[in-house]
């Protein structure tokens, strides 16, 4: 039976947005989230929509890691590539979870290269203190971590590449 999750999302300058998410697949090492509707502006990388507005997103939150994955859709539900959210552990009280922002994020679009994006914003971030000086050290690690995986395309980890909208909508049901 699937469960309706309330995730809080706290970007540092910005106020904490919730979305409230399905939780379709709970296993130890990872959970599957689906969200069927994005609730925001397009998101766009590099003058291209990589999740538009009302597009369905599948999250795959590992526990205890510092990053997320979400499989993003166009407004036609086909799938434009995966989005590496570097972000705090989340953490998990019962339907709510937390998690923090971290800034930098890899996008990989399905036909094409990742590229990392807000460097400009973490640089920012660290000048301001708003991340501290070993949260910065754990951000550097974690994106070469990432960086080693990308490089042997092993990058984002198979649940992400074997669990499409498709299936997430299927484990809803």
């Amino acid at each position: 039976m699937t469960e309706l999750i309330h995730l809080h999302y706290d970007r540092p300058g910005k106020s904490v947005t919730r979305f409230d998410e399905w939780l379709v697949l709970d296993r130890g090492d990872t959970k599957v989230l689906l969200l069927e509707r994005f609730e925001d502006d397009d998101v766009v990388v590099n003058g291209k929509i990589i999740l538009a507005s009302g597009a369905p997103v599948v999250w795959y939150i590992f526990p205890e890691t510092w990053h997320d994955v979400g499989r993003f859709h166009d407004g036609d539900g086909n799938h434009t590539g995966w989005y590496t959210n570097l972000c705090t552990p989340v953490e998990i009280d019962g339907t709510d979870w937390r998690t923090r922002d971290l800034f930098l994020d890899l996008w990989q679009p399905v036909n094409g290269e990742p590229v990392w994006l807000d460097e400009d914003e973490l640089k920012a971030a660290v000048r301001s203190k708003i991340i501290d000086t070993h949260t910065h050290k754990r951000i550097k690690n974690e994106r070469a971590l990432i960086d080693l995986q990308v490089k042997t395309d092993s990058w984002p980890p198979p649940i992400a590449r074997d669990i499409d909208l498709e299936q997430a909508r299927s484990l809803r049901s």
